[in-house]
Formats: structure tokens, C-alpha cells, sequence
């Protein structure tokens, strides 16, 4: 079965009993997943219809990767704050739809990125990947959603946000489509299709301007019917640290992305020299919020977001000792993360802080309160990972 299904070099360990084949493969256990098990026909128990979608929902949660989907998340917030800051306008509904925009586009994107490297056969070299920062969902290697689902998924998803940005351009202006435009050709042709853009070496490029500088711009046309320079430049800081989570998620790819052709940052500059790409990266997003505020183009409250410097620096210590292996380079992928999040949620907060003066405080403190709950919530999802990670490195040790 394992030979002709073209996992055989998956196979950790096998057990064959008279009426029951029992094993394990890799992906298995880094999730901590009980053995695959195989009946024969006459054994197999019969699943209700119940079960069957309750696993099919389980499995799409693994595909959308939900976690993640703040990539998305802060730049809508980003926008929508500083257009409140501005303008002083501030409509629910426009920015409920411009967030299941962003979020449905980002998810299409995804499962089309798993979709194309499935094809592509990347994922299935892959095995470096560091879940959950690097090689896909794995929910096509790991049988849980068939190709063609993924495919479908994908697709329904772009129309899905395609609908909301047409409402949003008719309701609002033209400039949606253009942005919306933009997101959808990267998305959609991100690692496949006639551009190919990772491929060619544009992929952080297009991230880092589809998940900050065009997001948050397209957040705050939706509100204000206008364009502005201050979320342009206050986006850069949001874009570069998103470009450094996707940068620093293809180290553990490198030698997966090179074998297929998939020309990325890190591939044409190999590991050693691409961490001082990820070090400039990483400091351009602290000096990009200090010229900011000096040309006075956004207020010097945002000053807030240099708290998470001390975030980038021991990410940068970890991808300079680590860059090689995999396993030990855990703790930067989950501190860029982090250092993104949390850096886009203070600069939101400080467009907000400048708005309401010192009578607000004690809002925006609450909302600082939420704001940290939910960093310190999605810091325990990522160690959590990195913890599995390190265990199955100890055990095979």
C-alpha cells in the first residue's frame, strides 16, 4: 500500500497483524496523531454520516490554518484605525466586510499555495518542514482532503472575497477593485498558474505589499472614500515583518523549494547569507517607524510598536546561531510571528490612543488588555508546536 501510494519513504514503523496493518508516518507523529490504521474490508467499522462531517470540518481547520489568518487581521485594523484617526469616520459594516475580504482571500491563497505545491510535488519532498510555520497544511500528504478538494476550496474562496470586493467597490469607490485585483492575481498565482511568482522570486515581495501596505490601504479607502500617505507609511513597518515571517518560514523549505525550482529568497542566497537579509528585514521595521514619525507623517505615539525590538533581536540571535537546522530554528520562526502580531496590534492601538486623547485612556487600555490576551494566546498556540517539535527531535536523539 505504501509503495504504491509513493509514501514508502514516510514509513517510520509497521506492524502487521492478521486482520489489521498498523503505521506511522512522520507527519503523523510531529502532530502526535494516533497510528494510521488499515482494515480489511470485512473489519473495517461503519461511520455515520455525523462522524464523517465532524472529520471533514476537522480537516479544513487544518487547511484554512486559522491561526495565521492575523496576517490578514492586522492590516485591516491597522487601516480602519488610522482612517478613525484622520477622518473621525468609522462605519461596522464596511469594516466587517473588508476583514472577510482580506480573510477569504488570504484562504484562498493558502489552500491554493497547498493545492500548487501538492503538483509541484514540493510538499512531498519536503522533510524539513516545521509545523506549523512551514511546509503547507500537509492535508493532501496526509489524506485528509483529497487534490481536487483543495482545488475547489481554493476557488471558492477567491470568488467569495472577488464578491465582497465588488459590493465594497460599488459601494465605495473603484480603488477596491484595482487593490482587490492585485491580491487576487498574487494569491491565485502565488506558487503555480503562468507567473509562478515564488518561483521567480517575488513571493516575499507580493506578500509583504498584499498583507501591509495594500491591505491597510484598502481598510482605509473602504472608510474614507479617500487616499492618504499615513497609512501607506504606516503600513511598511506591518509590511516588512510579514515578509520576514514568510522569509525565515522558508528556511526549513530550503532544500524542498531548491530541488523543485522554486526560486525563493532564500534559495538563491542559501541560509548562511539569507539571515542577513532576515537581520536588515527586521531592524528596516524599527528604523521605518522612527523616519515615520520624525517626518511627522504618523503620530509619535506609535512609538509603542519599538516595544517588540527586543522580540526581533532574540529572533534574529536564534536565525543567526540556527539558520541550518531546522528544528533548532523553531523559536525564531514563532518569535517572528509573534513580533508581527504584536507590533501590528500597538501601532492600531496608538491611531486610536492619538484619537481619543487622555478621556479614552481607559478604553483603549482595555482594548490593549484584549490585545495582549490574544498575543499571549496565539504565543502558547506557536510554542506549543515548537514544543512538539523539539520532543520529536529528543526522542529520535
Amino acid at each position: 500500500y505504501l509503495t504504491e501510494t509513493g509514501n514508502g519513504g514516510m514509513l517510520d514503523c509497521i506492524k502487521v497483524v492478521p486482520d489489521t496493518v498498523k503505521f506511522r508516518i512522520f507527519n503523523e507523529i510531529v502532530q502526535g496523531n494516533p497510528p494510521t490504521v488499515i482494515e480489511f474490508p470485512q473489519n473495517q467499522q461503519v461511520v455515520s454520516d455525523w462522524q464523517l462531517l465532524k472529520m471533514k470540518v476537522k480537516n479544513w481547520g487544518m487547511a484554512l490554518r486559522i491561526p495565521f489568518l492575523t496576517a490578514s487581521v492586522v492590516p485591516v485594523l491597522l487601516g480602519t484605525a488610522i482612517a478613525w484617526f484622520t477622518t473621525g469616520t468609522f462605519y461596522w459594516g464596511f469594516a466587517l466586510l473588508t476583514l472577510l475580504a482580506a480573510v477569504t482571500i488570504h484562504i484562498g491563497s493558502n489552500v491554493m499555495n497547498d493545492y500548487t505545491d501538492h503538483r509541484s510535488r514540493n510538499d512531498e519532498f519536503n522533510r524539513e518542514f516545521v509545523r506549523p510555520f512551514s511546509g503547507g497544511s500537509r492535508v493532501i500528504q496526509l489524506g485528509l482532503l483529497t487534490p481536487l478538494e483543495v482545488l475547489v476550496g481554493a476557488l471558492f474562496f477567491f470568488l467569495l472575497s472577488a464578491l465582497i470586493g465588488f459590493y465594497l467597490a460599488w459601494a465605495r469607490g473603484p480603488l477596491i477593485l484595482v487593490l482587490g485585483a492585485i491580491g487576487l492575481v498574487s494569491g491565485l498565482f502565488y506558487t503555480g498558474g503562468p507567473f509562478n511568482w515564488a518561483k521567480r522570486g517575488f513571493g516575499e515581495l507580493l506578500v509583504g505589499l498584499n498583507f501591509g501596505v495594500l491591505m491597510t490601504l484598502g481598510a482605509y479607502y473602504v472608510q474614507t472614500q479617500s487616499f492618504s500617505w499615513i497609512p501607506v507609511i504606516a503600513a511598511i513597518p506591518v509590511s516588512l515583518l510579514i515578509a520576514a515571517v514568510l522569509y525565515i518560514n522558508e528556511f526549513p523549505d530550503f532544500a524542498a523549494d531548491k530541488q523543485v525550482g522554486k526560486n525563493t529568497l532564500v534559495v538563491r542566497l542559501g541560509r548562511k547569507n539569507a539571515v542577513i537579509l532576515y537581520a536588515l528585514i527586521m531592524f528596516t521595521v524599527y528604523l521605518s517607524i522612527v523616519v515615520g514619525v520624525v517626518m511627522d507623517v504618523i503620530p509619535a505615539t506609535t512609538l509603542v510598536g519599538l516595544l517588540t525590538l527586543p522580540i526581533a533581536v532574540k529572533a534574529i540571535q536564534y536565525a543567526s546561531k540556527h539558520h541550518s537546522n531546522s528544528f533548532d530554528l523553531i523559536p525564531a520562526n514563532a518569535l517572528t510571528v509573534t513580533g508581527h502580531l504584536a507590533t501590528g496590534l500597538l501601532l492600531a492601538l496608538a491611531f486610536m490612543w492619538e484619537k481619543v486623547g487622555a478621556e479614552g485612556l481607559l478604553y483603549i487600555a482595555m482594548l490593549g488588555i484584549v490585545a495582549v490576551g490574544f498575543v499571549v494566546f496565539m504565543y502558547r498556540y506557536v510554542e506549543r508546536q515548537k514544543n512538539i517539535f523539539i520532543g520529536l527531535k529528543q526522542a529520535m536523539r
